[in-house]
């Protein structure tokens, strides 16, 4: 193994009627950049009896970016938004001060049927000196988002700045999230394409760093900024993601994200009190663990 890299494997976690397979945070690598937390969802079902249904909680300090491969759900949020995300399409819901979501099935797929569900739910920490903004919500469609090909790969620029392209996702710090799927062996070049730390997800295929293979269902981190080569095999789905690390550190505690433990301690003893905005209409809450 390369001192270069660090290879982080899925471990499973289980939320409700679903299996996830949690990428960070991991034990010895906090966060990649500004990115905090990745869950890996599927790819499952939903069907009669097993629904997602993720009830309101609350979030602070970060923004929540949901990236679906198959499969839909809605989201809804205290600030009055009520958005169906399709594969593709990213929602982005900054918490800043806080804020309350839900993600469900979409009541027309409550039918009988079976559908599936594969995606990405991530959280993007805040700069310190945003993390008590206005939460806000936007959701962008996958035909507004950057793509191009480049021999034997596609490439879509989900989120950030890389490859001379910005996305219309509006972030709050310097990132980048990169989907890239290959019809043909394919040499990726990174260097004077990305800055800051850099984390590979391998959806599916497998790619060769620094002599060692790393399959599906792993994320490879490169513990030196911008320094990454890849070899990425035919029929391979990756997920490049990460930036400059922040200064400061962060603290995680259920879903709350901050550079202040006080302000977590803060936000708690709100979500107990119930003294938190809510999603109307949606009497589901999910206490404290």
């Amino acid at each position: 193994m390369s001192n270069k890299d660090l290879i982080i494997p899925e471990r499973s976690r289980d939320i409700g009627d679903f299996l996830v397979g949690r990428l960070l945070p991991f034990r010895t690598k906090r966060m990649v950049g500004p990115f905090v937390f990745i869950d890996h969802m599927g790819p499952s079902e939903v069907k009669p009896g097993h629904y997602m249904d993720i009830g309101q909680h609350p979030h602070i300090g970060l923004s929540t970016l949901t990236f679906l491969l198959e499969g839909e759900m809605v989201h809804e949020d205290s600030l009055g938004t009520k958005q169906r995300i399709a594969p593709g399409s990213v929602n982005w819901m900054t918490a800043g001060r806080g804020v309350t979501h839900t993600e469900r099935t979409p009541p027309d797929m409550r039918n009988g049927g079976t559908y599936p569900i594969h995606g990405y739910q991530i959280w993007v920490a805040l700069p310190k000196e945003k993390e008590f903004i206005e939460p806000q919500f936007h959701h962008i469609d996958a035909k507004d988002l950057p793509q191009w090909i480049d021999q034997g790969a596609s490439f879509t620029l989900v989120a950030g700045k890389g490859y001379g392209k910005t996305s219309p996702v509006p972030v709050h710090s310097e990132l980048f999230m990169i989907d890239i799927k290959t019809s043909a062996d394919y040499d990726l070049e990174i260097v004077g394409h990305l800055e800051g730390e850099i984390g590979i997800c391998i959806v599916t295929g497998e790619v060769n760093a620094c002599d060692n293979v790393v399959r599906k269902d792993n994320l490879l981190v490169s513990k030196i900024d911008n320094q990454c080569a890849l070899k990425v095999k035919k029929d391979s789905h990756i997920i490049l993601f990460g930036g400059p690390a922040f200064p400061e550190e962060r603290f995680i505690e259920w879903n709350f994200v901050a550079s202040e433990k006080s302000t977590i301690e803060t936000a708690k003893a709100k979500w107990k009190s119930k003294d938190w905005p809510m999603v109307k209409g949606d009497d589901s809450y999910i206490p404290w663990p």
